[in-house]
C-alpha cells in the first residue's frame, strides 16, 4: 500500500477521536482506529510533543522512525492544557468526539480536568478510553504503566524454558502492543452498545490485566491444579543451531513425532522405541536427555537442510530468522505488510501496515504522521473555531 491513497468509506468513516496517548499502547491502538476511518486528532503538548518524538537520537529529531511507526492517520494539535484557555479549547472539541482515548497514569485525566464525569457532563454520548499500567484503585495504581514494569508484574517475566535461563527482558514491547489492541477492542465494543443505547461509556484497560488474560491456560491450570503449564519446556520443542543459523521445532499434534523426528534427524534409532522416550511422560523427564541428541544432530547440518527434512515428515518447524530477513521475506511482501510513506521532512518512509485484512473496507493511509502542531489550524477550524480565535489562542501561545 503506498499514501496517500484516496479517501473512500471505511468502517469508522464519521468517528471522530480526541487522542491524548503517548509512546506504544495508546498511539498503537489509535493509528489502528485511524487506519480504518477515523479522524484522530493527536493532541501533544507545546514544544516536546509525544515521548516517542525523543525517546532516541536520530537525524529526523522529532520526526523519528519511532514515532512516525505508529502515528500516522493523525492530525496533530498542540494545546497548553494547562492553561484556561487551553482547557477550553479541548472541551470545545469533546463536543464533538465520539471517542476520548488516553493513556496516563491512574487520575491524570481527572486531575487535569478531563476526567469522564467532567467530560461525559458535555458529550454524554462520549466514549472515555483509558489504558494505564494497574487501573485506578489497588496497591499499584500509583506505579506508572511501562512495558518492562508489566512483564516482571505480572508472571511473563519469570515464566521461561528452564530455571538455569537468567531472568531477562522480553525484547518486543509485547505488554504495550496487547494492551493497546486491547484498548482498541474496548473502543469498538463501546461504540458497538452506543449504537444501540444512545450513551457512551467509560473504557478501562490496564497492562497488568493484559498480561494476565495472555497466560489464561496457563493460569487456568495454577489457579485450579497448581501446576504451572510451560509451552517452552516441551520436551519435543525448542530452538536448535545448526552449522549456518538455528531451527525452531515444534514436536506436537501428532500421534507419535518422536518417531518422525528420529526419521528427519536421520538417526539410527526410533527414539520413541526407547522405554525412556516412549510415552509423552517419559519424555518430559528425560527432557535433557532428548536436547542433547537433537543439539548434536542438528549441529551437523544446515537450517535449510533440517527445515526439509522435517517438513517432509510434516513436524512444525522453521528457520530462525532475524528482525530484517523477516521484513524482506516473500512472504511478508505477499501479505502487503509494508506500507512507503512520502513525509514531508522525514522523506520517503517505510513502515508496517494494519494488520487485519478487510476485503470491501480495507485499511488505507489519508494522513502521513503529523508534524508537532501541524494542523492546529486546520483541526480548530474544522471543529467550528474562527479565524479569529484560532488567531487568538495562536498569539496568547495556547496553539503553539
Amino acid at each position: 500500500m503506498t499514501a496517500i491513497q484516496p479517501h473512500a468509506v471505511q468502517p469508522l468513516s464519521g468517528v471522530t477521536v480526541l487522542d491524548f496517548t503517548q509512546v506504544y499502547m495508546g498511539p498503537s491502538c489509535t493509528q489502528l482506529l485511524g487506519d480504518y476511518g477515523a479522524e484522530v486528532i493527536k493532541v501533544e503538548r507545546p514544544g516536546a510533543g509525544d515521548l516517542s518524538r525523543t525517546s532516541i537520537t536520530d537525524p529526523a529529531g522529532m520526526d523519528n522512525p519511532i514515532f512516525l511507526s505508529i502515528n500516522r492517520n493523525k492530525r496533530s494539535i498542540s494545546v497548553d492544557t494547562r492553561s484556561e484557555e487551553g482547557k477550553e479549547v479541548i472541551r470545545r472539541l469533546v463536543r464533538d468526539a465520539d471517542v476520548v482515548v488516553s493513556n496516563f497514569r491512574g487520575g491524570v485525566m481527572e486531575r487535569i480536568g478531563f476526567g469522564y464525569e467532567a467530560l461525559k457532563a458535555i458529550n454524554p454520548r462520549l466514549v472515555w478510553a483509558s489504558g494505564t499500567g494497574f487501573g485506578d484503585t489497588g496497591p499499584y495504581s500509583h506505579k506508572g504503566g511501562q512495558d518492562v514494569i508489566a512483564q516482571a508484574y505480572s508472571g511473563v517475566m519469570w515464566r521461561r524454558e528452564s530455571e538455569d535461563i537468567p531472568l531477562s527482558v522480553y525484547p518486543t514491547t509485547l505488554c504495550d502492543y496487547t494492551t493497546g489492541m486491547h484498548l482498541m477492542q474496548g473502543i469498538l465494543l463501546a461504540l458497538m452498545a452506543r449504537e444501540r443505547t444512545g450513551e457512551g461509556q467509560k473504557v478501562d484497560v490496564t497492562m497488568y490485566d493484559s498480561m494476565l488474560h495472555m497466560q489464561m491456560q496457563e493460569a487456568c491450570m495454577q489457579l485450579n491444579r497448581g501446576y504451572e503449564v510451560n509451552w517452552a519446556a516441551k520436551p519435543l520443542s525448542g530452538v536448535f543451531p545448526t552449522t549456518d543459523g538455528a531451527v525452531c521445532m515444534v514436536g506436537a499434534f501428532k500421534e507419535n513425532p518422536l518417531r518422525d523426528i528420529s526419521k528427519a534427524l536421520e538417526l539410527e534409532e526410533d527414539l520413541s522405541a526407547r522405554p525412556e522416550f516412549s510415552t509423552m511422560d517419559a519424555q518430559a523427564e528425560h527432557r535433557h536427555e532428548l536436547r542433547e541428541i537433537f543439539l548434536a544432530r542438528f549441529a551437523q547440518n544446515t537450517t535449510d537442510h533440517w527445515v526439509k527434512a522435517l517438513e517432509s515428515v510434516d513436524i512444525l518447524c522453521a528457520p530462525v530468522r532475524t528482525l530484517a530477513e523477516a521484513l524482506e521475506d516473500e512472504q511478508t511482501l505477499v501479505n502487503r505488510m509494508v506500507v512507503e510513506m512520502e513525509h514531508p521532512t522525514a522523506g520517503t518512509v517505510r513502515a508496517l501496515d494494519a494488520p487485519i485484512h478487510l476485503s470491501a473496507t480495507p485499511a488505507s493511509v489519508r494522513q502521513v504522521p503529523p508534524r508537532l502542531g501541524e494542523h492546529n489550524a486546520e483541526v480548530l477550524r474544522d471543529h467550528g473555531f474562527t479565524d479569529d480565535e484560532v488567531a487568538a489562542l495562536t498569539g496568547a501561545g495556547v496553539l503553539r
